[in-house]
């Protein structure tokens, strides 16, 4: 195995962890309610705390690992990852959950911002996007994935086995990730250049992300129940997710080659527009009865164009605050699912998934004008550099 390799595979199976965390507590969330005698709407907070410090927490914790070191805040925050779940996994206190949860939270902000800047640092510029896209779909596969895994898990042995066996895989991953990432990466670097990481710099470039996100969950949040409504069953809605996750897959694992050959801004309008009208079509495709799995698989792949394109522009343009870049990045994508969630919900009050997705494909064209704007041109790629 080349020392690429050994990078690459480390990077998808951290974010394939990190992102089974994330998506498996959904489903757990019934049987945390009744073992632990909480409200069924009362135990979401399990999600909502771990989103919410994240959010918050990743923009200071990408501006530490560029101070003192992306590597060694990768390792420190994986840490705090395995002992906040092995806490999850033990507690028999709902307080105490909560609190696992939000340390979860607060660790998964140091990890994945650290971690794309390393990708970012060790990938060759001619395929820093490529790699952006692999490790992403570590994180994207874990939503079709792990999650169901986790859940069989806990169905078997119970929902406390699933945080232990995260617990378990994070501290497998400690000497994986020690031996992988160079110790120096980002500490020299991010105190040569400080006017590079204001976050004033870095705004207009964020935004295409946090409304392409807002355009692409809005949909996501609310498919299964605006497909019931259409007079889907559940069989089907399942089949229609898990294509709308294989195209997701595809749709990241192209985008990092296409950015890379025909550059990462061309990329991101074609993935904006592109899905603009993939949006614009769901409604005449489902008043059609045309089986809608097939559009869906496009709406996702093409969506999914968007982010390792978006990742690779922004380690490009801020190479000495790659990981504070990173960390907006994803409070800017957390900004957005919790934004789509909301106008999502507002418009299914009222109307239905076709209202949805048109409302949607307008704040995705709004994403394809930020990206025109926030940056009009491609500027040269810099040189590769040894790591």
């Amino acid at each position: 195995m080349s020392f690429s390799s050994l990078r690459l595979g480390c990077a998808w199976l951290t974010l394939f962890v990190i992102g089974t965390d994330l998506f498996v507590v959904s489903p757990l969330l019934p049987d945390v309610a009744a073992d632990l005698g909480v409200a069924p709407a009362r135990s979401g907070w399990c999600v909502t705390t771990f989103s919410l410090t994240y959010m918050v927490m990743a923009p200071a914790l990408g501006r530490a690992a560029d101070a003192f070191g992306r590597a060694r805040l990768l390792v420190v925050a994986l840490v705090a990852f395995a002992a906040a779940n092995l806490y999850a996994g033990l507690t028999r206190d709902f307080v105490g959950l909560l609190a696992a949860r939000t340390a979860a939270g607060a660790a998964a902000a140091g990890i994945t911002p650290s971690l794309y800047a390393l990708v970012g640092d060790c990938a060759p510029s001619d395929r820093r996007a490529t790699w952006f896209a692999v490790a992403v779909s570590g994180l994207l596969l874990s939503l079709s994935l792990g999650a169901p895994l986790g859940t069989l898990v806990a169905g078997a042995f119970g929902w406390q086995s699933v945080f232990l066996g995260i617990a378990a895989a994070s501290a497998l991953l400690l000497p994986l990730n020690q031996a992988a990432w160079p110790a120096t990466s980002g500490a020299a670097k991010a105190t040569g250049d400080p006017e590079r990481s204001g976050f004033l710099l870095m705004a207009p470039r964020l935004a295409p992300t946090a409304v392409w996100s807002t355009a692409l969950y809005a949909v996501y949040t609310y498919l299964g129940i605006g497909l019931a409504d259409w007079g889907y069953a559940p069989d089907r809605i399942a089949a229609v997710v898990l294509c709308y996750g294989a195209g997701a897959l595809v749709g990241a694992l192209s985008g990092g080659p296409l950015a890379d050959r025909f550059g990462a801004r061309r990329i991101s309008l074609i993935s904006l527009s592109g899905l603009a009208a993939a949006l614009f079509a769901l409604g005449p495709a489902l008043r059609g009865g045309v089986p809608i799995e097939l559009p869906l698989a496009a709406i996702s792949a093409l969506a999914q164009l968007f982010f390792p394109a978006q990742q690779a522009r922004l380690a490009r343009d801020f190479a000495t605050a790659r990981a504070s870049a990173m960390a907006w990045n994803n409070s800017a994508l957390f900004l957005g699912i919790g934004a789509g969630s909301l106008i999502g919900g507002a418009i299914m009050a009222r109307g239905d998934l076709v209202a949805v997705a048109t409302v949607s494909a307008v704040i995705a064209m709004a994403a394809a004008a930020l990206v025109g704007v926030a940056a009009p041109g491609e500027t040269r790629p810099e040189p590769a550099r040894p790591v």
